[in-house]
């Protein structure tokens, strides 16, 4: 395991911008978009109003690959993003206006305990996906319908076309009615999920391109979904999706589970237009806005806001890395070397909401996202981007799997992996784990200088098993360190690392820790990055 130093240089346009509300919104620079004329062999699929069932050609995933195929072949073309007057100028107050009228989502009265919300354009979401539903083995578009909506003041008029839809939920069904949501697909190629009695929080995409870099990024969007109708009872439905973008299309299968945390299965297979040095796989992204270990000037009452505590990683060599995240004064980027990961997930550890004392948002019940490769990635990196943020409405921390090679035109690429939107991860290091990092300036012997605690908690460290002595194994790149000290934690499965270091004039140290008893380690490795 390497870790590469240095600052990501490039533009940050990709910031996230979310408004606390019935629905989120998404800021990407880059409208999505609709492809109602899909290529033939697609469009065959497609049971037309006035045609027998029959006639159709049952639906099958690989002709959403072939579809991905024939684009890929093409030129890129831009969505229409264009909107009748009075949905073009919507504010953000006007669109969540509007509203879903009752019972009016896809199978909602079917009794299946899932439904389909199709949701409205307007707004930033001015780009239409096309929803197809699945039953039987044949598909069907979902036409745009006014009837599915409350305007609340806005007068649509009688001869609104249809516009299609910007993305979709899906709903579970709750205990004495109604319905709850788990998932949501909206905006570029982002989606995410809750798990129960969760507040919705860490954000997925189905590809990330060229993040960070000085040109600039680049979004794909989900042209289309085919939704497969749910079977009673299962709690179980399949989501396949047409991807595009300049560089490269794919197709993606999304097998989501619904119970106590919500599991998504993935499949993809990209298709290159372009070569592409720089994907992101499993990507997902989190707010980072102040913490104990980064205590910014905000006149703020709350004690920490922060979606994640850190970035976990499990590596093909069987080590546990904790990676605490942070808001940082300038752009940094991080790279973690690596080949056939076994997992690694933005974690949000702290439950307790005295961490935050906030009432409204919970950021305690924010999702972890754990990824699971289910199939061998080869070489390549964990890479985590931190961006510099002044509100606690962008998503600032990114991070994503890089395959070494890229892509090539002529050449495919397929990623399957298992998503876990959850309290806390279905498996975790059989080791001690750092709870708590916080970082500041110290004065010793009248000589300034920096000071970091960690904090490790373990029932390996219990006192009536905690092996003696415990010693720790403590790397700085870029600084001298001055004293460590090993000191009792909270509680009796507690301990708490201190240790003094001199920058001097470096303006980037990167830390490494871990706990040891008799040579072993007890504890995951926690790695970190002072910036100055």
């Amino acid at each position: 395991m390497q870790i590469q130093r240095g600052q990501t240089k490039g533009n940050v346009s990709f910031m996230y911008y979310r408004m606390y509300h019935r629905r989120d919104a998404l800021k990407f620079g880059l409208s999505a978009g609709s492809y109602l004329g899909l290529a033939q062999g697609l469009m065959a699929q497609t049971v037309p109003a006035d045609a027998p069932l029959q006639t159709a050609p049952a639906f099958e995933f690989l002709r959403v690959i072939e579809q991905a195929r024939l684009l890929a072949s093409k030129p890129y073309k831009a969505p229409d993003t264009s909107l009748p007057n009075v949905f073009s100028n919507l504010n953000y107050e006007q669109y969540v206006g509007i509203r879903p009228k009752p019972n009016s989502a896809i199978w909602a009265n079917d009794g299946l305990g899932l439904a389909i919300e199709p949701l409205h354009r307007g707004f930033i979401f001015s780009a239409p996906m096309d929803i197809f539903t699945v039953e039987n083995g044949l598909s069907q578009r979902v036409a745009y319908d006014p009837a599915r909506f409350d305007f609340d003041k806005i007068d649509i008029g009688k001869d609104i076309k249809d516009i299609g839809y910007s993305g979709f939920r899906i709903l579970e069904s709750r205990d004495g009615g109604g319905f709850n949501e788990r998932v949501i697909f909206q905006g570029a190629s982002f989606f995410r999920a809750v798990a129960k009695d969760q507040n919705i929080g860490v954000m997925a995409r189905a590809l990330a391109v060229r993040t960070g870099d000085p040109s600039g990024e680049e979004f794909a969007i989900i042209r289309a979904v085919w939704i497969e109708r749910p079977g009673p009872a299962t709690r179980q439905i399949v989501v396949h999706a047409l991807l595009d973008s300049e560089s490269v299309t794919g197709a993606f299968r999304f097998t989501i589970r619904i119970a106590d945390a919500t599991i998504i299965d993935t499949e993809a297979t990209l298709v290159p237009r372009v070569t592409i040095d720089h994907i992101g796989v499993a990507a997902m992204q989190v707010t980072s806005y102040f913490s104990p270990l980064d205590k910014r000037k905000t006149d703020d009452l709350r004690p920490a806001v922060y979606e994640a505590t850190g970035l976990q990683m499990l590596t093909g060599h069987g080590e546990w890395l904790w990676r605490p995240v942070s808001n940082r004064q300038t752009l940094q980027g991080s790279a973690f070397i690596d080949e056939n990961p076994r997992g690694f997930g933005l974690i949000q550890r702290d439950r307790d909401s005295a961490a935050f004392e906030d009432d409204v948002q919970h950021w305690e019940r924010r999702p972890t996202l754990w990824i699971e490769p289910i199939q061998d990635w080869g070489p390549g990196q964990f890479e985590l981007l931190e961006i510099p943020s002044d509100s606690e409405v962008n998503q600032n921390v990114y991070v994503y799997w890089r395959p070494k090679d890229g892509l090539k035109p002529g050449t495919e690429a397929s990623f399957a992996y298992r998503q876990f939107w959850c309290w806390s991860p279905p498996v975790k290091p059989p080791l001690a784990m750092a709870t708590t990092t916080r970082s500041g300036k110290v004065t010793v012997a009248g000589k300034p200088m920096r000071r970091c605690i960690v904090d490790f908690v373990g029932d390996n460290l219990a006192e009536d098993v905690r092996p003696q002595p415990i010693t720790t194994a403590l790397t700085l790149t870029g600084a001298q360190l001055v004293a460590t000290r090993i000191l009792p934690g909270k509680t009796s499965k507690t301990v708490r690392v201190q240790f003094d270091f001199e920058p001097g004039g470096e303006n980037l140290v990167e830390m490494r820790l871990v706990l040891l008893a008799d040579g072993k380690p007890l504890s995951e490795t926690w790695v970190y990055r002072w910036t100055a």
